[in-house]
């Protein structure tokens, strides 16, 4: 059991933000944070003539984009390590959810849909555990008859 296979990939995004909004002697504020997912970091001159502006917002929600993606692929493993993974992933939303509900600087969109990711996350590795547990559970009742 290596730490990818038990550990939330969803981490890494919700690490990055938690960061950023204790980046400062103080909280960050729902305002300050915003203002600074928002300032542009990067821009692309398209081939139609228009700038591609990046913020780093956008690119936290590619990042989470990207390890929720990788966290649906681990979800279809068994095991106890999937278990764990599951178990670890209910946490790390609970986690966001309180940072979400009780901590200003959290108050934002790119962080609500991050939790939400977080939210999809775990949705999905109960999901995919109990389809498979119920297909294992009738392949196994008709071995015995």
């Amino acid at each position: 059991m290596g730490a990818f296979t038990i550990l939330p990939l969803m981490i890494i995004p919700i690490i990055i933000y938690n960061i950023m909004a204790f980046a400062d002697a103080t909280f960050a504020t729902a305002e300050q944070l915003s203002a600074r997912l928002n300032e542009p970091f990067q821009s692309i001159h398209m081939a139609s003539g228009a700038n591609w502006v990046i913020t780093p917002g956008h690119a936290l929600m590619t990042v989470a984009l990207f390890t929720l993606f990788f966290e649906l692929l681990k979800s279809t493993g068994v095991g106890r390590a999937a278990i764990m993974n599951h178990a670890l992933s209910m946490i790390l939303f609970i986690f966001c959810l309180v940072e979400f509900l009780m901590l200003e600087g959290f108050a934002t969109s790119v962080f609500f849909l991050i939790m939400l990711m977080a939210l999809m996350d775990v949705m999905a590795g109960f999901i995919v555990t109990i389809a498979s547990a119920r297909r294992d559970f009738a392949v196994g009742e008709g071995l015995g008859g």
